[in-house]
């Protein structure tokens, strides 16, 4: 398959869950990829499989709330492929951490959150923005959650920070647009992955978040991966500053 062909794409939180399977699936793809996360050991694991199955990738530990990381990562895309065509903004934080009443998320929880989930894409976004401008287009996708598409009880900074996430996304792609830069934001919901198990890993927790699901089950990392994909490759040419769903229908409830 070739949908990705001659692209390179930097994709951040590659070491597991959605951001492993959209590294894979972009190398099948035939992109170059650059994949970063702060796990070393298990993003080495990851470009390993791709490289093994013929796919071209490197690892870059990275740390998407420091800024020199970013310029790190955006010349080592550029010295080994000569350009960057795509970002995925895939990195965050979530979980067990996600939770807690608004009266009792602590400040230094609140600044986490906005940190990994909201500054790290806006640096993102910065920093790659002059090599695509070189290349003459680009594609930028957000990983935010259905979170940052309504309001939910206990998680505010969770929430918060991928509402963020979603508003950078429209105000990155009005500006970026005539450059023929697209940014859109996906919005997962419930998805199998790490991040989620202290739902999945509970039987009751997992029995009412299926009944908010119209579609009856919980979404797989490869579910999103396709979604990214798409966006990502120049079959949406004509879409930027979209919002994307991807809940099994619960946010249209």
């Amino acid at each position: 398959m070739s949908r990705l062909s001659n692209k390179v794409a930097i994709i951040t939180g590659a070491a597991s869950g959605q951001g492993a399977e959209e590294a894979i699936l972009f190398a099948q793809e035939g992109a170059k990829v650059v994949a970063t996360d702060i796990q070393v050991e298990l993003l080495n694991k990851v470009v390993k499989k791709i490289v093994d199955n013929g796919g071209d990738a490197i690892a870059i530990e990275h740390n998407v709330t420091n800024e020199e990381h970013w310029t790190k990562v955006v010349e080592e895309a550029v010295k080994t492929y000569g350009k960057i065509d795509i970002l995925v903004n895939n990195a965050g934080i979530g979980g067990a951490e996600g939770f807690g009443e608004i009266d009792t998320v602590d400040l230094n929880s609140w600044n986490k959150f906005m940190n990994i989930n909201a500054t790290g894409n806006f640096l993102g976004i910065k920093s790659v923005v002059p090599e695509m401008r070189k290349a003459g287009q680009g594609s930028i996708v957000n990983i935010s959650s259905m979170a940052g598409l309504v309001g939910g009880a206990a998680g505010v900074h969770y929430t918060a920070s991928k509402g963020a996430t979603r508003l950078l996304t429209k105000g990155a792609a009005v500006e970026l647009g005539p450059e023929k830069i697209r940014v859109n934001s996906v919005h997962p919901g419930f998805i199998n992955t790490p991040m989620v198990s202290v739902v999945t890993e509970d039987k009751e927790m997992i029995e009412n978040a299926l009944k908010d699901i119209p579609i009856g089950y919980i979404g797989e990392p490869i579910d999103v991966a396709y979604l990214v994909l798409f966006l990502a490759s120049d079959e949406s040419r004509f879409i930027t500053g979209a919002e994307i769903a991807i809940d099994g229908g619960q946010t249209a409830k």
